[in-house]
């Protein structure tokens, strides 16, 4: 008789923290920035690592359920830019406020909404996070604004960034630079592509925004730079989108499969930060690789609530737009109502 023995790794076996090198940050007024160095606990390392897995594998979910019509309408896809919310998500407190414009769904979950909420929300449902009305670009939850069609227009970018620097308001201003403004590489639309210096008299920081462990850095130093009472700080998190701009855009037509592919073999945040915890021996690939699967099982079950949940009934398609309780009688939804002339 033969014996198998099988060789595991408990818990103990793991180191409890790791210390990183991670890039510097480009400064603009500020005479220091944050650490170059960043310390991560095998726990924060298995939250990040869940949480973006978690936030790219409902982003595919999306991608298919709307390439079969389920999901309609303007749908902007995070994958690729997982490190930057989740980054900035755990570098501040619950009790912050998070605005943001469209491709929002990573930003919905990192900030405590369930998967299922969110594709529900994507397929119109009863179940989504704001009852099937919102959709992909208009998803909220407690102190989160998720959602808005305006990114950064010209003028009034400007007059934010000069009436926070005149009040000095606890504020951090965010720019996501993926490289390309809908069709259009940055290259082309800018004659300056130093975003982080555009506030001018706000101080800013560029920031790798493919490396978690460096938006965290970035956004504990900003948060900390705004709460001791010293005004705006800008942010620009270099990242980079797989999906084209929209669901209706490919993505291929004015960038190359093979930028994409050299941007994924080289720089994906999920990747980067799965190598450091394997080789600080903070998890190990089997660990990591359980994960994957919980993970791909909640997006499915999350998938089948979002597919069979009822879709709101139409006598509330006017509710829920002011905060009092119906009924509402509000001009558009409902044609059956008669409306008394207001002349």
């Amino acid at each position: 008789a033969s014996r198998v023995v099988v060789a595991s790794r408990n818990y103990a076996d793991f180191a409890s923290e790791a210390t990183f090198e991670i890039k510097k940050c480009d400064l603009h007024r500020l005479e220091e920035g944050p650490s170059t160095t960043a310390v991560m606990t095998r726990e924060e390392g298995l939250h990040y690592y869940k949480t973006m897995q978690t936030i790219r594998r409902m982003e595919l979910k999306s991608d298919q359920l709307y390439k079969q019509k389920i999901i309609r309408g303007f749908c902007h896809l995070y994958d690729g830019q997982e490190a930057c919310c989740v980054g900035l998500e755990v570098a501040i407190k619950p009790t912050d406020h998070v605005i943001t414009a469209y491709r929002a769904h990573g930003f919905t979950y990192a900030r405590g909404v369930p998967v299922r909420e969110i594709l529900a929300e994507l397929t119109g449902r009863k179940g989504g996070c704001v009852k099937g009305k919102g959709g992909s670009m208009h998803m909220y939850t407690k102190n989160f604004y998720g959602g808005n069609g305006i990114v950064g227009a010209q003028g009034q970018i400007f007059e934010t960034y000069n009436m926070a620097a005149l009040w000095k308001l606890p504020c951090i201003f965010i720019c996501e630079n993926n490289r390309y403004g809908m069709g259009t590489s940055v290259e082309r639309a800018a004659a300056s592509t130093d975003y982080y210096k555009r506030g001018d008299f706000i101080p800013g920081l560029r920031v790798d925004g493919m490396d978690v462990l460096c938006v965290r850095e970035a956004a504990k130093f900003a948060a900390d730079y705004c709460r001791a009472g010293k005004g705006p700080i800008l942010m620009e998190l270099q990242t980079y989108r797989y999906h084209g701009h929209s669901m209706s855009d490919p993505g291929i037509s004015y960038r190359t499969r093979e930028e994409i592919q050299e941007v994924r073999s080289k720089s994906d945040p999920i990747t980067l930060l799965k190598d450091r915890m394997v080789n600080n021996n903070l998890a190990s690939i089997e660990e990591l690789k359980e994960i994957d699967v919980a993970v791909r099982k909640e997006i499915e079950e999350a998938a089948q609530f979002a597919t069979t949940d009822p879709e709101p009934p139409l006598e509330e398609l006017g509710n829920h737009i002011y905060f009092n309780e119906p009924p509402f009688e509000v001009r558009g939804p409902n044609q059956w109502i008669r409306y008394k002339s207001v002349s």
